[in-house]
């Protein structure tokens, strides 16, 4: 009786911490059966795809990192796509200057442009006091034309090889931004779970004033969220990049934004800061990468694959509505 309680007790706290992994895993179930019944063999789950998957769920992946630092600590980045495109820009108007050799100078531009842009928004939401939806909305806006003055609108091709190895190269037969992507999530569960940096990002959303009266530096840590979300665009550009072989004026518009929003959601962290858990946020890229595929092998067209993503964004923030409220 002891041991059988235990186990429901282990299951409901599991379940509780670890929902989208369920979800993930039942989901992937569920389409595989779907999927092999209409084509008659494994082509969802076979190697080739789910490399696919890796490679598709690497940006979203790498951005909604730097998302969820912004948003457990309460605020919101509303300018990643614009970052994202800023660094696409920039590595790949560097890397022209000089191929393959310009690379380690290109990939270091590509992450302070990103790094500064996120040093703005810190700036203007914790020292001028700017809330944060108005300051990165009006980055998005800037960076975003920005980009098309400084390119004419006209994407930056002809690039040399090797530019697009952190978009589309492999090490032992896994895609090179898959690995980038574990990588950035295994850090982030770290400085999340384990360095004051993250507890005290956690208390300041949760609760700003008990954190500014309990002596953390609240300015300090809300600006640097925004610097390490600059940061993860900066790197989800690079990897942009490589995808689309050339610097696209349209590259990270407002898909990875919605994106990287609906990946933190999904994995539980709360819109009103304070709650959530990386390795979750991880899962939810996968899970919104993951779906967006099986119903591409399906031939479901891409404008009724939007509305099926915003009514799973929607459901996900009715249920954080539901737990706070519960809570």
């Amino acid at each position: 009786m002891f041991r059988g309680s235990r186990i429901v007790n282990f299951l409901g706290e599991s379940t509780r911490k670890f929902a989208i992994g369920y979800v993930l895993v039942g989901t992937t179930i569920l389409l595989t059966i779907i999927v092999n019944l209409i084509f008659k063999r494994n082509v969802f789950l076979s190697l080739e795809n789910i490399m696919n998957v890796l490679r598709q769920a690497s940006i979203v992946g790498v951005v909604a990192m730097g998302q969820f630092f912004v948003l457990i600590s309460g605020s919101i980045d509303l300018s990643v796509g614009s970052i994202v495109g800023v660094a696409c820009i920039v590595y790949a108007a560097v890397f022209k200057l000089g191929g393959i050799e310009m690379m380690p100078v290109a990939f270091a531009a590509a992450l302070f442009s990103g790094v500064l842009m996120g040093l703005i928004n810190g700036v203007l939401v914790s020292y001028l006091n700017i809330t944060a939806f108005i300051a990165t909305l009006g980055i998005m806006l800037i960076g975003r034309g920005a980009i098309y003055v400084a390119t004419g609108a006209y994407p930056i091709t002809g690039l040399a090889k090797g530019f697009a190895y952190f978009g589309r190269g492999l090490i032992f037969g896994i895609p090179v931004p898959a690995i980038i992507m574990f990588l950035i999530a295994f850090v982030t569960i770290i400085i999340a779970e384990k360095k004051a940096t993250g507890l005290y990002m956690y208390a300041i959303g949760g609760n700003i004033e008990a954190a500014y009266l309990s002596g953390i530096d609240v300015r300090k840590y809300k600006m640097l969220a925004l610097v390490i979300c600059g940061f993860c665009c900066g790197l989800g550009g690079i990897i942009l990049a490589g995808r689309l072989n050339s610097g696209h004026p349209t590259a990270g518009e407002v898909g990875v934004l919605f994106e990287s929003i609906i990946a933190c959601v999904i994995g539980g962290v709360s819109l009103a800061g304070g709650i959530g858990k990386a390795v979750n946020v991880l899962l939810g890229a996968l899970f919104i990468t993951m779906l967006a595929n099986a119903l591409t092998l399906l031939g479901v067209e891409s404008y009724l694959q939007q509305v099926i993503t915003g009514v799973v964004f929607i459901i996900a923030v009715e249920y954080d509505v539901y737990r706070r409220m519960r809570s």
